[in-house]
């Protein structure tokens, strides 16, 4: 088959337009320039179904969450009417499960990407997994999950995600973000851009913030997301008497001009796939301090362009947080090396081209 002929089903079933949404978005542009005609099947009110027209023919995914019995009725008929050679599934919330038993039913090659880094059900993997001619694992990390779940490594491939870095090349002036944020012109920021759930350490975060604004009173910790956590992590930097220096501001759509603002990014997160926001931070020349888990060390290289820990461990956390404070040039040197770092191994040519590739394998096996 002619790759320009190459007709592929989309399934994504992400709400907002960051982490593996977005990186589906990247994928289909870049599929796009090279003549592959792509449906997408997502939420009609998601940010990908809305930013995808020009790449892509939206189909409604209309359901109301991962076990709606609609799902796979709206998958199968997707594919009764667009008759895919391929179907590629992005997300879990039930399309991993669902995409891949439908296109094993119709018969169509199928391949699904797996971003996280929670172990599985070992039986259920290797059952939902089945279905699929191939598994995309963004990171070594995950892919060694899958391994050790005994899911068939032949079946096993890995690419990465990706990240433009010419994007972060137009930041907001810093003396406009202090002034938004309420804050004063000397402030030194440090981010965590993360979903407010458990793993991502915001609460450890919080714990260590007393010794670091008592020794640097102009730091303030700058959380930009949203989750369930909202309350109790606001209730909790009331106790630890820091609330002035923790600010809660929500998800973002502009983080690639926030970015480059920020002094440090913090991500002590005790799970972690790959991590597009510290691919984000690096573009941005932004040193980090991340927990020594799942893929993130694939991309924070310890003392290259930024400090990994343990993130169980607060003196760990505290002892990193505070030499990046204490040492502005090693961190300008990691901000540098990490800029470096992100386009060298991480483009968004290496990205398409990897699913390309899978592509090309699974559809000559079929």
């Amino acid at each position: 088959m002619a790759f320009k002929s190459l007709r592929v089903l989309h399934v994504e079933t992400g709400r907002h337009l960051y982490g593996g949404a977005y990186q589906v978005l990247l994928l289909l542009r870049g599929l796009a320039s090279l003549g592959v005609e792509n449906i997408l099947c997502a939420p009609p009110e998601s940010a990908i179904a809305r930013a995808a027209g020009p790449y892509a023919t939206v189909v409604p995914l209309k359901i109301t969450g991962e076990l709606d019995p609609r799902l796979p009725w709206i998958l199968w008929t997707a594919m009764d009417r667009w008759r895919p050679h391929l179907v590629h599934a992005h997300s879990r919330r039930g399309a991993d499960w669902w995409a891949g038993l439908v296109a094993w039913r119709r018969r169509i090659p199928s391949v699904v990407t797996r971003r996280v880094d929670n172990p599985e059900n070992a039986a259920l993997a290797r059952l939902k997994y089945g279905f699929f001619g191939r598994i995309i694992a963004i990171s070594e990390a995950i892919a060694r999950i899958l391994r050790a779940q005994r899911v068939r490594a032949e079946k096993i491939r890995i690419v990465k995600s990706c990240i433009e870095p010419e994007r972060f090349g137009n930041p907001y002036p810093r003396e406009k973000v202090l002034r938004d944020f309420g804050l004063s012109q000397n402030s030194t920021l440090i981010g965590t851009v993360a979903q407010l759930i458990v793993r991502k350490g915001h609460a450890r975060l919080i714990d260590v913030a007393p010794d670091v604004t008592g020794r640097y009173p102009a730091a303030h910790f700058c959380f930009f997301g949203q989750g369930p956590l909202m309350k109790a992590l606001r209730r909790r930097a009331q106790f630890r008497k820091v609330f002035e220096h923790v600010h809660f501001l929500g998800f973002r759509e502009d983080m690639d001009r926030i970015f480059p603002c920020l002094d440090l990014l913090v991500h002590p997160a005790t799970m972690e796939g790959l991590g597009v926001c510290l691919l984000e931070a690096a573009a941005a020349g932004v040193p980090i301090v991340a927990g020594r888990a799942g893929g993130i060390p694939e991309i924070v290289h310890h003392g290259i362009n930024g400090l990994l820990i343990d993130p169980a461990n607060e003196r760990e956390l505290l002892s990193a947080i505070l030499r990046m404070l204490q040492s502005p040039e090693e961190a300008r040197r990691m901000g540098t090396a990490g800029r470096h770092l992100v386009e060298a191994k991480f483009s968004l040519q290496a990205m398409v081209q990897g699913n390309v590739a899978v592509y090309r394998e699974i559809l000559e096996a079929s």
